[in-house]
């Protein structure tokens, strides 16, 4: 016992001998650091972004209402474009300007301040992080300029200036192809990047220089610019579902997928499939049917869109939708190629082979879902097999069918094919309709797409300021 004590003793003496009188790092918060790591910032940036893009909420994101895709039972305001009672409007650009692009701007400041004290040999490492960072804006600040057009974007994320002016948002594209050239010939793809920091794709720069380029085929086709096409396609886009880009959400919270959330852990019933998805998939024995929607009912019954509807009485979504981890996909192969038809289609960029690219985007979709599905007898069938003649309905119909659950991508697709025919609902608020000249929609004939349906559901989401043309840009 007397042995012990002297030991304690020593113990204590070693450790009183060894305290400094330097108490300044007592009172620093751990939890609350002054100062936060770009890698911090580049996550945080990235959940949200991704997060917002895949949630469903009424305060800011229907944008599977605008496609149609669903509808709602409780709360069916927003299928019916009234925004204005919850800010839909503001609440989804609050979130993707203050959450999403200033933590990514922050990241780029943080960046940049380590140059100088960088080893040249960690250069390439600093470089990528801050080119993946740039990528990452362009595409916010590209979905943003898609709902609502002319943005704050040249004074913008200014904390000195809390009224930047309106950008136009043409102008603002052709900076966002400077800004996405730039990062792109920043990438080294021999080097690493974020890491495990990266949701997306763990720091592997090769799949951000695809994604860069797939991203700049998607905004070459709004602006139908073959040039940029034919540089993206020639750098390298997707060319397979291994390069999609997806968040690896977790099986619990803060990293769930939000449509869990919604569906699940808030123990809510407030959407169903909506008729207008119902009705036309399911004569086309699609095998995606039985995933993208749920089984509590056969045959499927969806929704009236827009109505009041009874969450029992109509087809619930897939339990792919109800799973915590499920994967949140923001582009994908069948995308890609979905974009190469239509740029095929209309002789852009020197793409060819258009029907080729329609039967690889329906195929990557549907083997995206179950690799078993027989792809090819689905698109023999008369009412999928590619028509030439009338292109804009076959890749936009099957488009819309491959990005199910991808609201804004769904809606974006339908603002420039104007397929499938969308009707406006009997309750449509009289202010979604009207706000934008007819010069605005699709060019082409307005009967085909269902004129005044067609620009509210385009329109509805603020107006004239808030609605893009460079979907118009032909």
């Amino acid at each position: 016992m007397k042995k012990n004590i002297i030991i304690i003793l020593i113990l204590i003496s070693a450790i009183i001998s060894s305290c400094t009188n330097d108490f300044e790092g007592w009172n620093i918060d751990t939890k609350s650091p002054s100062s936060v790591p770009a890698k911090t910032l580049f996550s945080n940036a990235q959940r949200n972004m991704v997060r917002t893009m895949k949630k469903q909420n009424v305060n800011d994101n229907v944008f599977n209402f605008f496609a149609q895709y669903w509808t709602a039972t409780t709360y069916p305001d927003e299928a019916n474009y009234d925004l204005a009672g919850r800010d839909v409007p503001g609440g989804f650009w609050n979130i993707m300007y203050r959450d999403v692009l200033l933590d990514y701007k922050e990241a780029k400041n943080v960046l940049e301040s380590q140059r100088s004290n960088t080893a040249p040999t960690l250069l390439p490492v600093l470089n990528n992080k801050i080119a993946i960072t740039t990528i990452s804006e362009v595409y916010t600040f590209h979905v943003l300029v898609d709902v609502f057009g002319d943005i704050p974007y040249s004074e913008a994320l200014n904390i000195d200036n809390p009224s930047p002016k309106y950008d136009d948002d043409q102008e603002i594209y052709t900076d966002l192809f400077i800004k996405l050239d730039n990062a792109i010939s920043m990438l080294n793809t021999s080097e690493d990047s974020f890491g495990e920091a990266d949701f997306i794709y763990e720091g592997d720069v090769v799949n951000w220089k695809k994604f860069a380029n797939s991203l700049k085929l998607r905004m070459a086709l709004r602006v139908k610019d073959g040039t940029k096409v034919a540089e993206a396609v020639a750098s390298g886009v997707f060319t397979s579902n291994a390069d999609n880009a997806s968040f690896m959400f977790t099986g619990s919270a803060p990293y769930a997928n939000p449509l869990w959330e919604n569906l699940v852990e808030s123990g809510r019933k407030d959407l169903v499939v909506a008729d207008t998805f119902v009705d036309l998939i399911s004569p086309l024995n699609d095998p995606r049917a039985s995933i993208y929607m749920g089984s509590n009912l056969t045959p499927y019954i969806g929704g009236p869109y827009g109505s009041n509807n009874s969450y029992n009485n109509f087809t619930h979504l897939g339990d792919i939708y109800h799973t915590p981890d499920f994967e949140g996909v923001i582009m994908d192969y069948a995308e890609i190629e979905f974009l190469l038809a239509e740029a095929a289609a209309r002789n852009l960029g020197g793409v060819a082979n258009a029907e080729t690219h329609y039967e690889n985007a329906i195929t990557a979709s549907i083997n995206y879902w179950d690799s078993s599905a027989d792809a090819a007898s689905y698109i023999a069938q008369p009412s999928v097999a590619y028509d030439a003649g009338n292109w804009e309905m076959s890749i936009g119909t099957q488009k819309w069918i491959a990005l199910y659950s991808r609201g804004f991508e769904g809606w974006s697709s339908w603002r420039v094919f104007g397929y499938p025919v969308l009707s406006a609902p009997s309750g449509a608020v009289d202010e979604a309709e009207g706000l934008v000249p007819v010069r605005y929609i699709y060019p082409g004939d307005e009967s085909e797409r269902n004129g005044a349906s067609y620009e509210a559901a385009s329109n509805a989401i603020g107006g004239d300021k808030m609605t893009s043309k460079v979907f118009w840009n032909n």
